[in-house]
């Protein structure tokens, strides 16, 4: 009998669109969901006519793929993730290659390589980024593990990628957990600028008093330039152009509730950024702002107890011109999530020995995922141009932005504090900047006193070595 080209396991709206998409490209499949419903389900809607068949038991499914056997896991992260491969282990051999698409830790997709390849098997940790349009139409995709595992799968995830100027959305990323790393860094980056977004529509509306449609007007004038054309951007317009299906008259975005959720990634590169010594402050705002959104109740009583500054009239620009200042503000909050996320990038693949390639990381971010944007295109030209880029802020074009467009941040962000609205993102933006531009900051103080109470010993500007003072008679 012929056997499937490709095996997918978890038939969740991902799943079902990256099998589809699979199909589409020359690659019969075989699927397995853990309720046999949902894969009778499937291959009677979506799947009907397409080269995909289904399997009743993992068994089964195994006989129904050709060796060696790709198989594709599409299921929640954590303990879901080991359940199935201790489960399918029994039945795999020698070449057999696992590959989990979901959003691991990377932590445990290297233990989880680590333990496959001691078996002959194969493991790849495969960050996937687009959504559900993604899947079906072409993702970006991060893979992570060895690298005779990803040549395993290179001629299918290639096809299914998203395809841009230079190439396929897809890459081999490094070693381990490196693919998943990549990921949840991602989404740390997509966090602040999706926080940016929010903060400059909120900006509009209560400095401005701007409508839904004047404020997407300004989006729409934004995605048209270099420095903030992105799928980002390009939505925000769409959701504010969007009415309430229950009141013509009213944009739907004003009814939605403002309680984020999260799934885990932001908190995981925060938590790694701070491990390895990286400094994110945009993205960590990003982060809290999800966390203090969430305080709905204690927000709505705190709102009729705390008083604020009275309102103070600011000029942020005109809608035509697409408010410039605002617009300053917010292409330098963006260039610093991105600057920040490479950074960690930069240090963890030192600090892991991933030996990440910067450039060809921007490169498949260019198309299908979500912080796709035109700006890539300059982060992928300036660690070409200097492999050894430390900061993003410090390339050419960059830091000429960062001259142009810092006194717009400024204002802006001295205009939320005196009208006494937050700006999360773009103040620690700009904290973030003036400190990485400033030679000599007060931590000499800091030192000081760690070392008046602690006795933890300081280093001096004029001398070699360590020293300790008797501060306190």
């Amino acid at each position: 009998m012929t056997r499937a080209h490709f095996g997918l396991i978890g038939l969740g709206v991902m799943g079902e669109n990256l099998v589809l998409n699979a199909e589409r490209n020359g690659f019969s499949s075989v699927v397995f969901n853990r309720t046999y419903s949902k894969t009778q389900e499937f291959l009677s809607t979506l799947g009907s006519g397409k080269k995909i068949e289904g399997a009743t038991d993992l068994e089964d499914f195994i006989n129904k793929l050709e060796r060696p056997r790709r198989i594709l896991m599409m299921i929640k992260a954590g303990p879901a993730i080991d359940s199935v491969i201790e489960q399918i282990s029994p039945y795999l051999e020698q070449g057999d290659l696992l590959i989990d698409g979901g959003n691991s830790e990377f932590r445990d997709t290297e233990r989880r390589v680590a333990q496959l390849e001691r078996k002959s098997f194969g493991y790849i940790g495969m960050g996937v980024s687009g959504g559900a349009k993604g899947a079906l139409e072409g993702p970006s995709m991060m893979p992570g593990g060895t690298k005779a595992s990803y040549e395993a799968i290179e001629s299918l995830v290639s096809k299914m990628a998203a395809q841009v100027e230079d190439g396929p959305c897809v890459t081999y990323v490094g070693p381990g957990g490196s693919g998943h790393f990549v990921k949840t860094v991602h989404n740390g980056i997509e966090y602040g600028i999706e926080q940016i977004l929010a903060e400059a529509y909120d900006l509009m509306k209560r400095l401005a008093g701007m409508n839904g449609n004047e404020i997407a007007d300004v989006f729409g004038i934004w995605n048209a330039t270099e420095e903030l054309s992105s799928y980002l951007v390009e939505i925000t317009e769409v959701c504010l152009r969007q009415k309430d299906p229950f009141d013509q008259e009213t944009g739907l975005v004003e009814k939605i509730m403002d309680k984020a959720g999260q799934k885990g990634t932001g908190l995981w590169t925060v938590v790694s950024a701070l491990e390895l010594g990286a400094s994110v402050p945009t993205i960590y705002a990003s982060l809290n702002g999800r966390v203090m959104s969430s305080m709905k109740d204690q927000r709505m009583l705190a709102e009729s107890i705390l008083k604020g500054p009275k309102s103070i009239s600011f000029d942020m620009g005109s809608i035509e011109q697409g408010m410039p200042l605002l617009m300053d503000a917010v292409v330098l909050a963006t260039m610093a999530s991105y600057a920040q996320g490479m950074e960690l990038l930069r240090i963890a693949s030192d600090e892991y020995q991933y030996n990440l390639h910067l450039p060809s990381i921007a490169q498949i971010w260019k198309g299908g995922c979500i912080i796709r944007s035109r700006l890539l295109k300059r982060i992928q030209d300036a660690f070409n141009s200097n492999p050894q880029l430390v900061n993003l802020l410090i390339d050419p074009w960059f830091a000429d932005q960062v001259n142009c467009r810092i006194l717009g941040l400024s204002k802006v962000v001295a205009a939320a504090a005196e009208n006494g609205v937050p700006v999360p993102c773009l103040s620690s933006t700009l904290d973030y900047i003036n400190s990485y531009r400033t030679g000599r900051l007060p931590q000499n103080l800091v030192q000081a006193m760690r070392d008046c109470f602690g006795s933890h010993t300081y280093e001096r500007i004029d001398k070699h070595g360590s020293f300790h003072t008797e501060w306190l008679d």
